[in-house]
């Protein structure tokens, strides 16, 4: 098709989650609520590490890492979502919808790489334990995240250069509550099957390869701590089962977006929800709680804030 025959499209509309208004008011209390827990717990585990001596440790620098790529997750789509659930009309710009598929995919990128880098540090640690500080150098750290963002950008530019040339003259509805990479690639004024195809076996390929690599990598680790069952067993062992978790939290809608067969299934969307709102504040909730030495860095945090209170009133 001819773009000069069309008005090229200047903004989309989101469909939204549900058009229910009871609904939309309980999302909105929900999204907010966590939205604003989200961003104070990763704001806490950043700030902790940073200030904390006790914390200057491989296993925390990478923990701050990824608390710190959470703040950017949470932040992508869950303002512009809670936005919208005041308005009848949802819409974005054309320009605000390449910004959120450019960060969504950067954010997942580095996410992906982290976990293994949090992995990989997690097997040095039980299973390498004399040789630990050598191979986990401060080097290594900001190699590790240095390469986490280098890879999260170039993916997310590889990502992009489907659709920077696509020509949208015609439908602008987006059956959802952010910019979706395949959703928008539907609504081009040309056949993007190729391209559909393209993405999600990019996408996908990338999503299973790397929670395929997390879960060896964990089932390896486990034998070992299993193997060479000593006192501080039961410690690796909780540590462990929280990065777990967390890798769970992560992978587990990713995985079922990109790989899920019926591309018109309303199901992505609750899934995309609970990707954008929910893990992002499971994370730091997840690593608080079962961990003993965060629980005491966050206390100092919180007396040395109140201490400056009140020396300032």
């Amino acid at each position: 098709m001819d773009g000069e025959n069309h008005t090229m499209v200047s903004e989309f509309v989101f469909l939204g989650l549900t058009h229910s208004w009871e609904v939309q008011l309980l999302l909105l209390v929900l999204s907010s609520v966590l939205y604003v827990l989200s961003m104070a717990g990763n704001s806490l585990i950043v700030f902790s590490v940073t200030c904390d001596l006790h914390l200057h440790s491989p296993m925390y620098f990478l923990l701050a890492g990824l608390s710190f790529i959470d703040l950017v997750a949470c932040s992508v789509t869950s303002p512009k979502m809670v936005y919208d659930l005041f308005r009848k009309r949802k819409v974005i710009s054309f320009g605000g919808c390449i910004t959120q598929i450019f960060f969504i995919h950067v954010v997942g990128g580095v996410e992906m790489v982290l976990l293994m880098a949090m992995a990989f540090d997690r097997y040095v640690a039980i299973c390498k334990p004399l040789h630990y500080l050598t191979i986990m150098s401060p080097r290594m750290c900001i190699l590790f995240l240095a390469g986490a963002w280098g890879l999260g950008i170039s993916h997310s530019l590889f990502q992009l250069a489907f659709i920077i040339n696509l020509p949208f003259c015609g439908p602008n509805m987006l059956d959802s509550f952010y910019c979706d990479l395949p959703r928008l690639l539907r609504l081009a004024c040309t056949d993007t099957y190729k391209l559909q195809f393209m993405v999600t076996i990019n996408s996908g390929f990338i999503c299973v390869g790397s929670f395929l690599l997390l879960l060896i990598s964990y089932i390896f680790i486990f034998f070992s701590v299993w193997k060479h069952s000593s006192g501080g067993s039961s410690k690796a062992v909780s540590t462990l089962s929280a990065h777990i978790t967390v890798v769970l939290f992560f992978f587990g809608p990713t995985l079922f977006i990109y790989t899920w067969p019926h591309p018109h299934s309303q199901i992505d969307k609750f899934l995309a929800l609970f990707d954008a709102v929910l893990t992002p504040f499971l994370n730091p909730v997840v690593y608080t709680f079962r961990n003993k030495e965060m629980k005491e860095a966050i206390k100092k945090v919180f007396k040395t804030l109140l201490t400056f209170k009140f020396f300032h009133k």
